[in-house]
Formats: structure tokens, C-alpha cells, sequence
């Protein structure tokens, strides 16, 4: 055999290694062996195993390769930059580029759809807008794949007129295109613009359906979000795990428990318990929003591989059904069980003790999210701790507990502690609370009427009258059926 075929032949047997089931472990030894062979400097060599090592978030060892490269050609350059665009530091494949164009190693067909990857991925509008320039003044425009990515581009951005440019342009476009400006036009709040797109589509797939079922739900349109999934149905699409997880809130919002627990059985029937923790996750939050805890802890006890998520949502049910010391009997055997509690468990088990009443226990755990599990009060988990000691007459220590705040507190939290001043009669605080409500609230009358009775009931007229004169000074007009004492 000649050298020639003998190369050959070596190469062959390197690809089949490079492109095996196996190339991740071997992929030193595959190393070795091209240098073995003096294939070092190969660029068809080469080219295939940095897109290996790009598959593989190896980049550092593909760059190093690459580094050590005399001659590299457009081949390797696309390798490079293409794997640089599918995991960090996306900016690397733009530095690349710039780089092959000093070297005067001009762009092929195959350069431009990752380089728009990354400055998708990155953000970078300018980069992105000068790309598009190059590819058109350099006649690669025709090209689905780089107009794929220019539409992708476009819609990341928000810049949907120009995305729609593109899109209107193509004459040919596939499903995966018409995702993309559906997607895009959704994102940016247009929905009715992305749900007309989606009627003219010819062909759809489930991610058409699931992006427009999903956009629907997030805009609050659930009967027109319902009323889709039944369609999707007749039309015989199969849902997958997103549109489940898409679709039990709806079902909660909507009241619609047969559709709900239609999806329980269609998950449990075609495997979905087994590989997809989310939707287990879904179906326990839709049964404890329905108030059916029975078949939440049946659905829970079933999950094979619990995450914290589960836990979580099973504990915030208990609390939202009024069952807290269940609640809080679950975070005793997450924690048994060796799960770390997250901000999201904490204002579970916060909520379980003011439902229940446990003033004691929840002053615990909120000093155990600092000192035993290093995790900083957020305002929700405030918000618990103040309605909880208000409930319990301690409305002197929520308030103090309101002035220690790292954040400023917001409405939700004045008003609870309000509420608490005005059942135990503590005006004082009461009087702040209001002041504060209408700092924050201007436009509202009602905490106007509020601080005017206030000051009525402890004979403060003087007070009373400048309460009325600040009204009419913000052209603030009381409400009808609330009351002010003239």
C-alpha cells in the first residue's frame, strides 16, 4: 500500500474513533495518536476534533490545539469559532473572527450562523448589526441556516422589525422559523401579533403550540389558552412535558379539575413520572390550588426522585389549605432527608406558622435561615414574620422588626402591620403605617380616609382638616362608600 493510502487509512480510523460512542474518554489518547502520525498539522484532522471538544465543553483543550496550528484555514477557523458558540466565553468565537480576517482567511457559508449564536447569546446589538452588513454585502443572505440565525438574532434582541424583514424575504420557511418570530413577537409582550403567525402556519409542532399555550397562560388569556388546548387535542398532537407544566396552572386558575386530572392520568399512562420531575412537580401544585391534598401526597409520595422544588410545594399547599403544622412536620423530614432548604422553602414554612399560630417556632426558623443555613431575609419572608407576630398581638416587634430592614419595606408589608394595629388598638403605630402607606400609594383615597378616621376617633381635628386640604392639594377624591368624618 502507499503512503498515501496508508495515511488515509490512519485518518479513517481516527474519525471513527473521534466520532465513536467513547471519543469523551479517549479523547487525550485520540490526541496522542494524531501526533503519533504527524497529523498535528492537519486542518481536516483537526477541524474534526476541536468540533469534538466543542460537543464535549472541552474548548481549553481545543484552544491550546488550535494555538499550536501553523497554517489554520477557514475549516478550523469555522470549527473554533462554532464551538466557542455553543458554551462560554461566547465572546471568543467574535475574537476569533476578527482574528481570521487579519489574517485575510475570508468567511465561508458555514462562519456566519454560530457567529450569530454567540452574539445572540451575548447580547452584543452592534456585533450582531455589522455581521448581518457582512453577510449580505458578501452574498451569504441566501442561506437558510444564516438566515435562521439572523431571525434568531433579531427576535433575542427585541428588534422585531428587522427579524420580520428577514422573515418576510424567505420564501421557503420551515417551522422552526415561524417559532422563532412567534416566540419573539410573544416575549416582547405582542401576543396577538405572535397568535396571528400562528394561524397561518401550515405546518406546526409541539413547540409551536407549547410556545403559544405558555404565552397565553403568562398574559392571563387562560379560556383563549384552554380553548388552544383543546385544539391542539383534535388535532391530534401529543402533549409533552411543557405543555403539561404549561397548562395544569390554567387548569387550577380556570376552576377546570376534569381536564386537570385528564393530564394526571395521560402523564402517569405515558411515563412521564419516571423521567420528569416538573411535571410531578406541576400536577402537586395544581391539586393542593384545588384544595385536594389527598391526591397531591399521592402524586408526592410517587415522585421516585424528589427535589427540593417538591418539597417546597407541597409545604407552601399545606400552608395555602390552612395545615400548617403538617407543613412544618414536612420540613422537619426534608431536612431529615438530607435536602438543604432554599429561600422558596422558607417562605413555606413561614406561611405554615401563620396559619397555624406558631409564633415561637416561626421566630426560630427565621434566625435559622441566617445562622444555620446562610440565607439573607428576603422581603416575602419579612412580609411572613410581620404578619405573624401581628396576628399574634405583637405588633410592637413586627414594626421594630419592619425599621430593622436591610430594603426598604413596600405596601404589602405596611399594610399588614395596619391590619394588625387596628384589631389590638395600637394607634400609634397605626398612624405611622398610614403615612407611610400614603407615601407610597398617593393615588390611593383609601389610606387618606384611613388616617383622617384615625385622627377623628383621638379628636384631632386640626389633623383631620390637613388630611382633607393634602387631598384636595394631590386631587385625590375619596371613594364612594368610605367614610370621613366632616
Amino acid at each position: 500500500m502507499s503512503r498515501g493510502g496508508t495515511i488515509r487509512e490512519v485518518e479513517r480510523k481516527i474519525l471513527s474513533h473521534l466520532h465513536g460512542r467513547r471519543s469523551r474518554i479517549h479523547l487525550t489518547q485520540i490526541h496522542a495518536h494524531i501526533l503519533r502520525h504527524h497529523l498535528h498539522q492537519s486542518n481536516h484532522i483537526l477541524s474534526h476534533f476541536i468540533s469534538v471538544c466543542g460537543s464535549l465543553r472541552k474548548m481549553d483543550y481545543a484552544h491550546l490545539i488550535f494555538l499550536q496550528t501553523h497554517n489554520p484555514n477557514i475549516l478550523l477557523y469555522n470549527s473554533m469559532i462554532k464551538g466557542y458558540s455553543l458554551s462560554p466565553p461566547f465572546q471568543t468565537s467574535l475574537h476569533l473572527f476578527s482574528t481570521m480576517k487579519k489574517h485575510r482567511i475570508w468567511p465561508d457559508e458555514f462562519t456566519f450562523a454560530p457567529i450569530l449564536k454567540s452574539c445572540s447569546n451575548l447580547s452584543d446589538v452592534e456585533f450582531g448589526q455589522t455581521v448581518h452588513s457582512q453577510v449580505v454585502s458578501l452574498g451569504f443572505h441566501c442561506f437558510s441556516a444564516i438566515r435562521v440565525g439572523i431571525v434568531e438574532m433579531y427576535t433575542k434582541f427585541g428588534i422585531l422589525e428587522d427579524a420580520k424583514k428577514v422573515f418576510d424575504e424567505m420564501h421557503h420557511r420551515d417551522v422552526i422559523i415561524w417559532n422563532l418570530m412567534i416566540h419573539g413577537y410573544c416575549k416582547t409582550g405582542n401576543i396577538d401579533m405572535g397568535y396571528n403567525l400562528f394561524k397561518q402556519m401550515k405546518e406546526r409542532n409541539i413547540v409551536s403550540w407549547n410556545t403559544m399555550l405558555s404565552s397565553l397562560s403568562k398574559s392571563n388569556q387562560e379560556f383563549e389558552a384552554m380553548k388552544l388546548f383543546h385544539e391542539m387535542r383534535d388535532k391530534e398532537f401529543e402533549p409533552d412535558e411543557v405543555t403539561i407544566v404549561t397548562m395544569l396552572p390554567v387548569c387550577a386558575r380556570l376552576g377546570e379539575d376534569n381536564i386537570g386530572q385528564w393530564i394526571h392520568s395521560y402523564a402517569k399512562s405515558n411515563g412521564f413520572y419516571q423521567n420528569h420531575v416538573s411535571v410531578c412537580n406541576s400536577l402537586i401544585d395544581f391539586y393542593c390550588k384545588r384544595g385536594n391534598l389527598d391526591s397531591a401526597f399521592m402524586v408526592f409520595n410517587d415522585i421516585p426522585s424528589k427535589t427540593v422544588v417538591s418539597w417546597n410545594i407541597i409545604i407552601s399547599g399545606l400552608a395555602f389549605n390552612g395545615n400548617g403544622e403538617k407543613g412544618l412536620s414536612l420540613f422537619d423530614e426534608m431536612i431529615k432527608n438530607g435536602f438543604n432548604p432554599n429561600e422558596s422553602t422558607f417562605v413555606g414554612v413561614l406561611s405554615c406558622c401563620v396559619h397555624s399560630g406558631l409564633i415561637q417556632r416561626g421566630r426560630d426558623l427565621f434566625s435559622s435561615m441566617v445562622l444555620n443555613h446562610k440565607i439573607e431575609p428576603k422581603l416575602e419572608h419579612y412580609g411572613c414574620m410581620v404578619d405573624l407576630l401581628g396576628r399574634g398581638g405583637f405588633v410592637k416587634e413586627a414594626y421594630g422588626l419592619l425599621k430593622s430592614m436591610p430594603m426598604k419595606p413596600n405596601a404589602v408589608l405596611w399594610g399588614a402591620l395596619l391590619s394588625s394595629c387596628c384589631n389590638f388598638g395600637e394607634m400609634e403605630v397605626a398612624e405611622v403605617a398610614i403615612k407611610e402607606l400614603i407615601t407610597l400609594e398617593p393615588w390611593n383615597s383609601g389610606n387618606y380616609v384611613l388616617l383622617s378616621n384615625l385622627y377623628a376617633e383621638r379628636g384631632k381635628w386640626d389633623e383631620v382638616e390637613k388630611v382633607r386640604v393634602l387631598m384636595m392639594d394631590n386631587k385625590i377624591e375619596k371613594a364612594p362608600g368610605q367614610s370621613m368624618v366632616r
